[in-house]
């Protein structure tokens, strides 16, 4: 799953006008025009397809995580770690300030059972025994969770 599809269906699942895009971007500085925005929102061969990078993404879900929960009073300093599916996953539970149970919940919607062992495992350090990366499938069938969950008032 490409960047581009992580923030087309995300967009998607949460129901977010261009303008909301717009202004997520922008409280992490990232200015964008209407037409970058809607062409980092195409599909790979559809022209004006732009790529999404990781950095852009995580502009995004940064923005996200300020649009959802505020400002924080006493901003830690970034730390840069890649863009991985887990880190994804993660910026995406604190942005929606999900519990373990709030995250089962919305993968029994997608009709994709995980227990809680099992979702632990994707948050764990790397270097843990019991890691365990987030593939492509587990982060679709949470976006497609949360499509019903907030699209459809669940």
């Amino acid at each position: 799953m490409t960047k581009n599809d992580i923030l087309r269906r995300f967009r998607y699942a949460m129901n977010l006008s261009d303008e909301a895009m717009l202004h997520i971007f922008g409280l992490k500085g990232k200015k964008l025009t209407r037409d970058e925005l809607l062409n980092l929102l195409k599909k790979e061969g559809e022209e004006g397809y732009a790529y999404c990078s990781s950095d852009t993404l995580e502009l995004f879900l940064d923005g996200f995580i300020l649009y959802k929960r505020g400002v924080p009073k006493h901003p830690k300093p970034p730390v840069k770690v890649p863009l991985t599916n887990n880190v994804i996953l993660r910026k995406l539970k604190i942005a929606l300030n999900l519990k373990d149970s709030d995250m089962i919940q919305i993968m029994a919607l997608a009709r994709f059972r995980v227990s809680k062992s099992e979702l632990n495992a994707l948050f764990r350090k790397e270097s843990h025994l019991n890691y365990k990366a987030c593939g492509d499938q587990f982060l679709r069938n949470f976006i497609n969770g949360c499509a019903v969950k907030y699209r459809q008032g669940l």
